[in-house]
């Protein structure tokens, strides 16, 4: 089983480890289960949020009482804005995870990259709850690519967290290299793309090529986990026919599109931007019957009830245009829906 480490914190991790943010749409008893058995299988370092829901208390329902919190490490992250918020959200995460400590404590979707006397007071907050033991290592995450730049550069961080796979840009790749010249531990978030890639394999084979790069994959079903778990030994290697099957997908999937990753939630108008804004590549990549219920379009029809606020694009990570993107995603929608009744009318017709 390869291993990671993960920079100047020391910690060295099975190079599979435990995304829990799709936890929150399993039930408690699942979830449980799914932990444990990833545990049993090899996986030891879980990655979660306060802003998951009860992504946390299913982590300490899982671990709290089986006497191996010396043998797991729990990173989890806070998206505080203020002293008070972060003093808050750290107690209410170590309450939920049932432990006395977190081995990696993450500024979660930062825009900035925090430092000493930049007037949040949200460094100094991770350092004295360094010193007070309630934290033991500093991380950070972040979506856009110049303040993961500048995160990496400033030597104040031990592990940064980043969107990272086999569709990602050179210039994101420039950022793994730079974390493991600076020694800043390495964890990779949305590797399959926030679901538009389909094949584990590859994602696998892509990510096994970076050594200082430990890949959170998100889990909520059984069937997921022991997918990944298979990779522990048997792990994917890049074949010619991976790296043509990867080139392919770059090429199709190429320019501005949405990962699904929710930040820009909720919406106004009551538009589920995280699934709507990227329907035409879902439409593409999944059994289309799934999107094309009564139920989904009338989410895409919400679309038409757009007020052009903003909003959504001001909070978008990625600093996508939106509304465009919304626009464009109902127009291929329209189209593929007229395509099936045709389709259906013409059948009838015989």
């Amino acid at each position: 089983m390869r291993q990671v480490t993960l920079g100047k914190t020391g910690i060295t991790t099975a190079q599979n480890a435990f995304g829990a943010l799709p936890l929150q749409r399993a039930d408690m008893d699942t979830a449980v289960e799914i932990l444990r058995a990833a545990y049993e299988g090899g996986m030891n370092f879980f990655d979660t949020a306060r802003a998951y829901s009860d992504s946390e208390e299913k982590i300490g329902r899982a671990f709290g009482d089986m006497g191996i919190r010396d043998k797991i490490f729990i990173a989890t992250k806070t998206m505080a804005k203020t002293p008070d918020e972060f003093w808050s959200q750290l107690e209410t995460s170590l309450r939920l995870l049932k432990t006395d400590y977190i081995d990696i404590y993450q500024l979660h979707c930062a825009d900035r990259c925090y430092a000493p006397g930049d007037g949040s007071g949200m460094y100094e907050c991770m350092l004295e709850a360094k010193k007070q033991g309630k934290i033991r290592h500093i991380g950070i995450t972040a979506h856009k690519i110049e303040v993961a730049f500048e995160i990496a550069n400033s030597g104040l961080y031990e592990t940064l967290q980043y969107p990272f796979s086999y569709l990602s840009s050179d210039r994101e790749i420039e950022l793994v290299n730079l974390c493991r010249e600076k020694n800043v531990g390495f964890i990779a978030m949305k590797g399959m793309s926030g679901g538009l890639i389909t094949r584990s394999d590859a994602a696998m084979a892509f990510m096994s090529g970076f050594d200082n790069v430990l890949p959170i994959w998100g889990v909520q079903k059984m069937s997921e986990l022991e997918e990944w778990l298979g990779y522990m030994e048997n792990t994917p290697e890049m074949t010619d026919g991976i790296r043509e099957f990867i080139e392919s997908e770059k090429k199709e999937l190429s320019g501005e599109f949405c990962r699904g990753c929710g930040y820009c939630m909720p919406c106004p108008a009551g538009i589920l931007i995280n699934n709507c804004a990227r329907m035409a590549l879902m439409l593409r990549r999944a059994p289309s019957e799934a999107w094309l219920t009564d139920a989904m379009q009338a989410e895409m029809k919400k679309i038409e009830n757009c007020l052009n606020c903003g909003q959504c694009a001001a909070k978008c990570p990625y600093e996508l245009d939106t509304p465009a993107l919304l626009k464009k995603n109902y127009e291929d929608y329209q189209e593929v829906l007229a395509g099936r009744r045709s389709v259906s009318y013409n059948r009838g017709a015989r």
